[in-house]
Parts: C-alpha cells; structure tokens; sequence
C-alpha cells in the first residue's frame, strides 16, 4: 500500500516538473525543430560556432545580404561568398527558420520581453538576423501605420538585444 503512495506522488511529481519545464523552455523560433531539409542535422542549425564563423557573417552582411519576404529566400551578393560550404547553415536559418510576416515578428518580439535571463545563442543569432529582414524590409512598406508597426517590431527586438548585452 506504502509502494501505491509513493508511486502516485512520483508521478505526480514528475507530471508537475515536466509541465513547468515545458513552460519555461518555449521555443522562440519553433521551425528550428522542425526538419525541412533532407537531413536531420539541420535541426536547430546554427551558424556562428566560432569567432572565425562571427567574422564571416559579419563579412557577409557587408557584401550584400538580401533576405526576400515572397518566396522566403535569401541571396548574397558576393559569389565567393554564397559559394560557401559553411553559408548552408546560414541559408537554412534564412529560408526556413526565420519569422517572416509582421504577426510572426511581433509575436517573437512579445516572447522576448516577457522572457528574463540571457538568450541562447542560437536564439541571439536569430534576433539579430530578423533584426537584419525588418531593417531591409521596413523601407518598402508604404508609409503609414504599416511602416509604424515594423518599426515598432523592430524597436522589440533591439530592446530585447540591448538588454540580453546588459543583464541586470
């Protein structure tokens, strides 16, 4: 009778441990767990693993990095550069995990401010690449409320980089 008691709270426990764990692990950008590509080890890719990798991103959205709001798509100006092997870890972050559309972005930004605590890498790298979209993509929206709205998207994110860079 004692081993029922403890088994029901066991479980109970656990039931209890694994719905607070799901609560506080959402997932930001939840298309990066989901396999698009014919390989599985581009789930939750990740594209700056080391200050070499930085620096190549970095080169990139010097060179011209153009991300595409119709077909998803992204093109970088430098062919020496898209010729990459590297760059496919950027393109599949690009076209397939990246938010698109302004509810997408906005919801995003909205995880953002309620989360406390620093981003994960993975999570910072793909702020600052949305951050990169919105910037591209506000000055051809027509002037207005939609252009207001980007930009108040875009103001989230910079707020929610400025304060994963100074933690309190």
């Amino acid at each position: 009778m004692i081993h029922l008691k403890i088994f029901t709270i066991s479980i109970l426990y656990c039931n209890i441990y694994m719905s607070a764990a799901l609560h506080w692990k959402r997932a930001l950008y939840p298309s990066a767990y989901r396999v698009k590509r014919s390989s599985a080890a581009l789930v939750n890719p990740i594209f700056q693993k080391t200050v070499e990798d930085t620096d190549l991103l970095y080169e990139i959205l010097l060179s011209g990095m153009h991300l595409e709001e119709e077909d998803s798509t992204y093109r970088i100006e430098d062919e020496e550069l898209a010729s990459l092997r590297k760059v496919k870890a950027l393109e599949v972050i690009c076209e397939d995990v990246l938010p698109r559309s302004l509810s997408e972005i906005r919801r995003l930004g909205h995880q953002l401010a309620q989360r406390h605590g620093i981003l994960s890498k993975e999570d910072f790298e793909r702020t600052v690449l949305t951050m990169v979209f919105i910037a591209q993509r506000s000055p051809k929206t027509t002037p207005g409320h939609q252009r207001a709205m980007w930009a108040d998207a875009m103001l989230e994110l910079y707020k929610a980089i400025k304060g994963d860079l100074r933690p309190q």
